[in-house]
């Protein structure tokens, strides 16, 4: 099995989480080969992609909203969210399921879109933003709302409580609001805002991520064709049973076994502990 092939099996049994940073890195390799400028060693995103605060384009652009959550501005921009998403993601899932995570990154994108058009607008200031560090700060403090004591190891610090890490990555946020990114910052703090917000209500009775899995799913059976079936004729038949009944073992095919023990094996110790003749078998079984 090549990287290729390994890459497309993670992507198919890695979840949603894996799924979302496989978007945002294929969103940074298409923003490199189409709107980097090599010139002046920077991006040149268009407005039908980064979110403007300018009323007249984002009114006429409205997926801005959530486009602007897929990119990123450069490497290590992409490189820190994806570590941190990485990290969040597994303290979210651990509580809640993979529709209400993909509900609360979309929906923390939109709000903190609207709360940095709004400021911008409001203060007189033209700008733009790309990144998905408003979604992934939600999901990071709707974790913490939810499990605030939890004890992650750190490499160099041992044991800290979540609520220590995200009260840290926060007040950096609010210490860097008026030295640069702007903009960045402001949205950042919308999506740590929705995260809290999120899980209050949730907490209520309140799933507000359920709009976006009924938004979903609607487009995916409008596009999906139903299969029509043949008209077939019954008959009916009328012979009293016999008294004399057989007993039927029904036995997995062996391939389909040998698949579930792999999936078994991956939902307890993850994928990177299967062997390599174990990807390839489960490759080429999903084919």
């Amino acid at each position: 099995m090549n990287i290729l092939d390994d890459l497309k099996l993670q992507y198919r049994l890695g979840g949603i989480a894996m799924r979302v940073m496989y978007w945002n890195i294929a969103c940074f390799i298409v923003s490199l080969i189409f709107f980097y400028q090599f010139s002046v060693g920077q991006f040149a995103f268009p407005n039908w992609l980064a979110l403007s605060s300018d009323p007249q384009v984002f009114m006429f652009k409205p997926w801005t909203f959530l486009t602007y959550a897929f990119f990123h501005d450069g490497f290590f921009h992409l490189l820190f969210n994806m570590m941190v998403l990485n990290f969040a993601s597994t303290l979210f899932l651990t509580y809640f399921t993979q529709k209400q995570y993909l509900g609360l990154y979309l929906l923390s994108a939109l709000f903190a879109g609207v709360a940095f058009a709004l400021s911008f607008y409001f203060s007189n200031i033209s700008g733009s933003i790309v990144g998905a560090s408003a979604a992934i700060m939600a999901i990071l403090v709707a974790a913490t709302t939810y499990s605030p004591l939890m004890n992650v190891r750190l490499f160099l610090f041992g044991n800290v409580k979540l609520w220590h890490i995200t009260a840290v990555i926060l007040i950096l946020d609010l210490m860097q609001f008026r030295l640069g990114n702007m903009g960045g910052h402001i949205s950042h703090l919308a999506g740590a805002f929705f995260g809290f917000a999120y899980i209050k209500l949730l907490q209520n009775g309140t799933d507000l991520s359920i709009v976006v899995s009924k938004t979903l799913d609607f487009f995916v059976n409008l596009f999906r064709k139903s299969p029509t079936t043949p008209f077939t004729k019954v008959h009916k038949n009328y012979k009293k049973p016999t008294e004399k009944t057989t007993s039927r073992i029904v036995t997995k095919d062996k391939t389909q076994q040998q698949i579930d023990e792999i999936l078994d094996k991956i939902s307890q110790s993850g994928y990177d502990c299967l062997t390599k003749e174990e990807k390839e078998f489960l490759f080429k079984a999903g084919k």
